[in-house]
Parts: C-alpha cells; sequence; structure tokens
C-alpha cells in the first residue's frame, strides 16, 4: 500500500470530497457564504480562495493519496484569510499561530495514521515559514464516522487532542485547542529512534522470523 501527500493546488482541489469542495464555511464571512450557497456558485468561490492564498501566502491545504486514491486532507490558513474565524465563543486565535480549519479522512482509510500524517507536513511546512504553532476550533462530541458537513466543518476535538494539541480555550462545544510546532515535530524523530533501536536489538535470525502480533491499546 503506498501513501503519498501532496500540497493543495487548483488542481488537487479537484480531488476534496464533494461537499468539501463546495463548502465556503470558512472562507467566506456567513453572509456571503449564505449568499453564496443560495445565488451563486460556492464551487467557484473556494477556487477563487484557494488561488488568492496560495498567490499571498503561499500552501494553505494538503491532500493524502493511498494507492492513488485521494483518501485525506487537511487546509489551513492565517485567520486574515478566514472570516469565520471570527464566529466562534472562543476566537480569536493566537496571533503567532495559523489556524487548521478542517481536516477529514475518507471512511475506507480511516484509522491508518493518516490524520496524524497529514498534521505532521503542516507542522513541517509551517516550521519552515517561521510559523510557531496550529491552532484549531474542535467540535466536541462529534458523531463517529460523522462527515465535515454534519459537524460544521469542523474536526473533532479529540482528534486533535490524540495528536498532540492541548485546550487553549474550553467550551462544551467549540474548545480552541494548540500545537506547538517543536512539540510536533518530535513524532517522527521519536518514531525513528524508537524503530532504531527496536530493529537494532534484533539479530538478523530474528529479523527473519514470522512476527508475532501483539495487542495493544
Amino acid at each position: 500500500m503506498s501513501r503519498r501527500l501532496v500540497n493543495l493546488t487548483l488542481d488537487t482541489l479537484e480531488d476534496l470530497p464533494r461537499t468539501c469542495r463546495r463548502c465556503v464555511f470558512w472562507e467566506l464571512d456567513p453572509a456571503a457564504a449564505e449568499r453564496a450557497c443560495a445565488d451563486g456558485d460556492p464551487a467557484l468561490e473556494k477556487e477563487a480562495w484557494v488561488s488568492q492564498t496560495l498567490l499571498e501566502w503561499g500552501s494553505c491545504g494538503k491532500l493524502a493519496y493511498v494507492d492513488g486514491m485521494p483518501a485525506g486532507f487537511v487546509m489551513y490558513a492565517p485567520p486574515a484569510y478566514l472570516p469565520r474565524s471570527m464566529a466562534f465563543p472562543t476566537s480569536p486565535v493566537s496571533a503567532d499561530a495559523v489556524l487548521l480549519t478542517t481536516g477529514h479522512v475518507v471512511a475506507p482509510f480511516a484509522g491508518g495514521g493518516l490524520g496524524r500524517m497529514l498534521v505532521q507536513a503542516v507542522a513541517r511546512d509551517l516550521t519552515k515559514r517561521g510559523i510557531k504553532a496550529i491552532e484549531a476550533f474542535g467540535v466536541a462530541n462529534a458523531p463517529e464516522g460523522a462527515e465535515p458537513g454534519e459537524r460544521g466543518c469542523l474536526a473533532p476535538a479529540d482528534f486533535y487532542l490524540s495528536v498532540g494539541f492541548k485546550t487553549v480555550r474550553q467550551h462544551p462545544r467549540v474548545p480552541r485547542l494548540r500545537l506547538e510546532l517543536r512539540t510536533a515535530l518530535s513524532w517522527k524523530s521519536d518514531v525513528e529512534y524508537a524503530l532504531e533501536k527496536l530493529l537494532g536489538s534484533m539479530s538478523p535470525e530474528s529479523l527473519l522470523r514470522p512476527a508475532t502480533r501483539v495487542m495493544t491499546n
């Protein structure tokens, strides 16, 4: 099974799930988003936002492919590019952070670590650009397996907590969470060190024996 990560571009935009491809929840203020959905073309508005953000700020999303199939994505940008970011009871986003707006892993590929891999890719990108932290509005008590449109284009708070975010402002529905990028970038080195240590403790003969299945929490 091969995995590949790419930047969100006007070409790869077409590989977002249909509901997300036409969603302008974050990209427009609430009134403009309502007008676009009622009388306009939200897909065109989404394309225009991606085009402008890429031109003015740079990469604003990552997509994951498994064996060539679109399997998941995340999107992110400075709050200034996201009018909806001021509409939450836990707003505003910290001045030193970029907002991770939404993310989703397609159901057949869920549970395989793609979400963590996507967040790591965002962390590496933003660190190179001098950003100190990622923040996100998570939805509390999200139904398991809910599609993005069913939860207001927010990822579950539990997902963010599971990949290293910490809650910086509590709320019963939409807590704001934060990930310091130096913490995020330590994941990869920690995993590589653990794997190297494990392999180094094995003899060549043991590496050739069938693996024993281990149950983990």
